[in-house]
């Protein structure tokens, strides 16, 4: 697959789902920014149904603004676009939830606003969200590109925090073994995540 092919060239994944009826652009476009926004609203204090309505809800505001929405790098990237339409939604459910500052001051409502983080961790929420799922992508994309004991070694080491002297016993393989394992895929993983990004430039 060309950077050019890639589903995740973002310049044309925007203008494909501009098409409503483009089914398989829309289902790469939520399968990139979908847990974005749920785990943003989930971090903002929504459960989980709320937070599942919400990201339907930004998607249907995405749908219906797209084909207005026109990049402008001065103007800022998409991403930041989607924060905004995100954020908004978050602060008008927790305020037609009374759960604002405007709430009732009862214990509940004091115990979810003090949850709630300032406008600034909002943005810091929404970037972990974001190069979470890019991880998440990166690691979907190269699984197929090493044999299983590579990936398992990487795996257990990185990803459960397993010691290399333990996961060369599960492997099977020498702990020398599982840190170049390691280092392989960490690095293939940091090409890939660096290729995403700079199709991020809109």
């Amino acid at each position: 697959m060309t950077a050019d092919d890639s589903p995740l060239t973002r310049a044309s994944l925007l203008v494909q789902i501009r098409d409503g009826e483009n089914h398989s652009a829309w289902q790469e476009f939520m399968k990139l920014y979908g847990p974005v926004v749920y785990g943003y609203a989930r971090k903002r204090g929504l459960q989980d149904a709320d937070a599942a309505d919400l990201m339907q809800e930004v998607m249907r505001s995405v749908s219906s603004a797209i084909g207005r929405w026109e990049y402008d790098r001065n103007q800022g990237s998409f991403r930041g676009w989607l924060f905004t339409i995100t954020r908004n939604k978050v602060f008008n459910f927790l305020s037609a939830r009374r759960i604002r500052p405007q709430g009732s001051g009862d214990t509940t409502t004091n115990q979810l606003l003090a949850a709630q983080p300032d406008t600034v961790d909002g943005a810091d929420f929404w970037e972990i969200e974001y190069q979470r799922q890019l991880a998440a992508l990166a690691m979907e994309r190269v699984k197929g590109e090493f044999q299983a004991t590579t990936w398992q070694a990487f795996w257990l080491t990185a990803v459960d925090g397993i010691g290399a002297a333990e996961a060369a016993q599960q492997v099977g393989i020498s702990p020398g073994a599982i840190y170049v394992a390691k280092s392989r895929v960490l690095a293939r993983l940091k090409e890939e995540v660096e290729s995403m990004r700079r199709q991020e430039e809109v």
